[in-house]
């Protein structure tokens, strides 16, 4: 029996477009009614949501049932994490703050079993490999992993062409929020500068057979970043969508008071 097919992974690859939504509220049960509303994929975050390895574990359970494939971000682009985060289960990884060709090879041999990489062999004991009842695992793991990384400053801007060349690499995010802050347009990444950097690089990506990624709450930016060929898109934030709307709703009706 090999390990589980990653959908998300041949989406991308047979160039499908994919929308999603960032989870930042770190729960089992906000992300399970989250898998019912329809997203391709959801972003389980662990940069800048209080999740650890228990709470993502959780989240990935409450998914299983779900058409809704799970993407983790990890806080950082270090192997002992990434190692842990794919013993959990997760297929599809975003890692943050890469800037160079030689970081993302680096990830690339983090995602893979030897002898083409470091991760350790004990899927055995892991969820991944069904706790030892998925005898092939070790064997068909690796083709079924699916490594995002984000390039989200300046020093990644002008690696950006060497980093494309890295094979293993499914796609490649722009991060506009870092990226705007790096580059001198802290909180305006609608600034027209900032947009210009954006859509050339969304293109620069697409045009590299590597599928591009955003994260947008802009209805014209989201139009846009399509149009410059982003593959995975994110369009929403939970924690965003709930405060924005329980604001809303609270100001409603207590100005009618």
């Amino acid at each position: 029996m090999p390990a589980p097919k990653n959908t998300f992974k041949h989406a991308l690859a047979n160039g499908e477009t994919l929308i999603g939504c960032w989870l930042s509220l770190a729960n089992s049960y906000s992300t399970e009614a989250m898998g019912s509303t329809g997203f391709d994929w959801l972003l389980i975050d662990a940069e800048h949501a209080p999740n650890d390895l228990r709470s993502l574990r959780d989240q990935l359970i409450s998914l299983d049932a779900s058409p809704t494939s799970p993407v983790i971000r990890v806080p950082i682009g270090e192997t002992w994490i990434i190692k842990q985060v794919l013993d959990l289960g997760a297929q599809t990884l975003l890692v943050p703050m890469v800037e160079s060709a030689e970081q993302a090879r680096e990830l690339v041999r983090a995602c893979r079993y030897p002898p083409e990489g470091v991760r350790g062999v004990g899927y055995v004991t892991t969820r991944a490999a069904g706790f030892g009842t998925i005898p092939d695992y070790g064997k068909t793991a690796d083709a079924e992993i699916c490594l995002l990384i984000q390039v989200e400053n300046r020093a990644g801007l002008e690696a950006l062409d060497e980093i494309l060349e890295v094979d293993g690499i499914d796609g490649v995010f722009i991060g506009p929020a870092d990226l705007s802050a790096d580059l001198g347009h802290m909180s305006d990444m609608m600034h027209p500068d900032m947009q210009s950097v954006i859509m050339s690089s969304l293109g620069k990506i697409a045009a590299s057979g590597k599928a591009p990624g955003i994260l947008s709450l802009d209805d014209g930016m989201t139009q846009k970043s399509l149009a410059a060929g982003a593959k995975f898109v994110a369009v929403g934030i939970d924690i965003v969508t709930l405060t924005n709307h329980s604001c809303a709703l609270s100001t409603k009706w207590k100005s009618n008071l």
